[in-house]
């Protein structure tokens, strides 16, 4: 193997010198975004983590007190309401993140927005009318994440 040998003036050498220490600064100042990203990372995902432990803790206070008590008219009474209640706790966890339900009410599916899931044959309605609403969509900001899927009518 031979070696081969290059030589620069000084005005080439300085240059490449300067070359070779911006390429190191540039380097550090992408070492310390990239750490610093990671920190708000690790941050964002703590704080949504706790956000969802209180969201299980309500749950498991729920399950142990339907496990350790007779079931009363009464608690089944106030059910809707504490399972309301965790629904609302868990979208507004996605809502501080930019999760937001689509709000959908026309008749006739927008196929930007809807998934058809199933059909039903109903001679009362129009063909292609939104019968039931399965699950909600959503998007987070301007991106469709989820979409509504619903069930359309046919005419046969």
């Amino acid at each position: 193997m031979t070696t081969q040998i290059f030589k620069l003036s000084h005005e080439q050498r300085d240059r490449l010198l300067q070359e070779v220490g911006n390429l190191l600064k540039e380097r550090g100042v992408l070492q310390q975004s990239v750490r610093e990203q990671q920190a708000k990372t690790t941050t964002a995902n703590e704080e949504l983590f706790l956000e969802l432990l209180e969201v299980v803790d309500t749950l498991e206070f729920l399950l142990n007190y339907v496990a350790n008590h007779e079931p009363s008219p009464q608690s089944w009474e106030r059910l809707p309401k504490s399972l309301a209640s965790i629904e609302k706790k868990l979208l507004m966890i996605l809502e501080r993140r930019q999760v937001n339900s689509i709000d959908f009410s026309a008749t006739q599916p927008d196929f930007t927005l809807c998934r058809v899931v199933d059909r039903e044959v109903r001679s009362d309605l129009e063909n292609q009318t939104i019968t039931k609403v399965v699950r909600r969509g959503f998007r987070l900001g301007n991106k469709l994440l989820r979409p509504i899927e619903v069930i359309t009518s046919k005419t046969s």
